[in-house]
């Protein structure tokens, strides 16, 4: 088989599920990141459905579950902190079913982490640079890398993982195409904060709506410490004056908005201002015509972020991490044809490449559909009166139908797609 060299850049789920599997199929695998160390930040994400099928070929599972949140549920509060309905976390086995928590949720660091230890004794990993640039060399194949640390280096695949705003992407991209990240113009902060769990409380997440379109999200994943998920357009308007990446200036402008709010908000908008893992994004999506062009393919949030409100994002990147993985072993491994690993050799991953984008693009279009649409919601001001009414019709539907208001939210987006097999890549714990 054709040992191709890959350089993976970016060390999150979707770059270090990628190295997982072409280092055991015996590829030379070099992950960049350009954080000094593997990143544990990151709050709570889930798997759902293909996602938790993937985990368990990777034979993940139990590393998974022993580090999986506890959540029991999620409650929605009002602004006296009084519970207006309650939905307890769906149970599956496969997680095709899901409502607004499950037994499939874990901190993104813990699920990043599970994935380096895996793979870190079999793929290389740089931390602390990044790609400055790169050129596809005619005569070798391949592509001609230079670091941000001054180091240069030949790899036959460049893979770009390195999110929603992806660098790789941009340098991929002609400058005078349009910017495929579609802003949906609301932004969210995420942020843990302080707060030792009280006698008989659980792991319940809550929920609470205050008037003005902002979102209050708090979960617990430790006896000690809660997330905070804050989310509102108006934010958008006073971020547009902030320098990007001024953290500083970014915490005073949410907890502006924030603040006044009712339940938790002051208190939240206080210890806001001493967080030390504050990070705002402005929520959207990634949509692009081709996933790959030349050495170059992209994956997860750099090709087809979903954007937050699917609940798809962590899913998205192992499934796509394993069809390309995948469609890399068909048409250059083992199982290759001859005429296979002869374009190979010339250094054509196109046949590859396509492969994988043929498979997985019908999956992120349902994904996607109608994601930044016109809607319903668009158009209602989030004042008291529109607020109860919403907790009551929300109370209603928990009590009468709860699965078919889950399934209606928030079941597995992804119907008629067939996840494909990949001998080569199935694996049991």
């Amino acid at each position: 088989m054709p040992r191709i060299k890959v350089l993976i850049s970016g060390a999150g789920i979707a770059g270090n599920a990628l190295a997982f599997w072409l280092s055991k199929l015996g590829h030379e695998v070099t992950v960049l990141e350009r954080f000094p160390n593997l990143r544990a930040s990151g709050l709570q994400v889930d798997l759902r459905g293909h996602g938790v099928e993937v985990l368990k070929r990777m034979g993940l599972e139990s590393a998974f579950r022993a580090k999986a949140v506890p959540e029991l549920g999620m409650q929605v509060v009002d602004s006296e902190g009084r519970r207006q309905t309650y939905f307890p976390a769906s149970k599956s086995k496969d997680g095709a079913q899901q409502g607004f928590t499950s037994d499939w949720e874990i901190m993104r660091g813990d699920f990043c982490r599970i994935l380096y230890d895996a793979t870190k004794d079999k793929a290389k990993y740089i931390f602390g640079t990044s790609v400055e640039r790169f050129a596809e060399n005619a005569s070798a194949a391949g592509l001609d890398v230079r670091f941000t640390n001054g180091e240069s280096a030949h790899f036959d695949i460049l893979v770009g993982a390195d999110g929603q705003r992806s660098r790789t992407r941009e340098m991929v991209l002609d400058s005078r195409a349009e910017d495929p990240f579609h802003p949906l113009g609301e932004y969210t902060a995420y942020f843990t904060i302080p707060r030792p769990m009280n006698d008989g409380e659980e792991y319940t997440a809550t929920t609470y709506i205050a008037p003005g379109g902002r979102f209050i999200l708090t979960r617990r994943h430790d006896p000690q410490r809660i997330q905070v998920y804050l989310t509102g357009k108006s934010v958008g308007e006073r971020l547009k004056t902030v320098q990007r990446g001024d953290v500083g200036e970014e915490k005073k402008v949410f907890a502006d908005v924030f603040r006044g709010a009712g339940w938790q908000a002051d208190e939240i908008a206080e210890a806001l201002m001493e967080a030390e893992d504050f990070h705002c994004e402005s929520q959207g999506l990634v949509r692009l015509d081709s996933w790959h062009k030349g050495c170059v393919v992209l994956l997860g949030d750099a090709a087809y972020c979903p954007s937050a409100s699917t609940g798809m994002g962590t899913s998205s990147a192992i499934v796509g991490a394993y069809i390309l993985a995948g469609e890399i072993e068909r048409h250059c491994g083992y199982s290759s044809s001859q005429e296979r690993e002869e374009d190979t050799a010339k250094g054509s991953y196109t046949p590859a490449f396509q492969a994988y984008d043929d498979k997985f693009r019908p999956f992120m279009d349902q994904v996607q559909k109608g994601v930044g649409d016109p809607s319903v919601f668009d158009n209602i001001q989030w004042s008291p009166f529109t607020i109860r009414i919403l907790y009551w019709v929300m109370w209603l539907v928990s009590c009468l139908r709860l699965d078919l208001f889950e399934a209606f939210l928030s079941d597995q987006p992804v119907k008629r797609w067939e996840l494909p097999e990949y001998e080569c890549l199935n694996s049991t714990e």
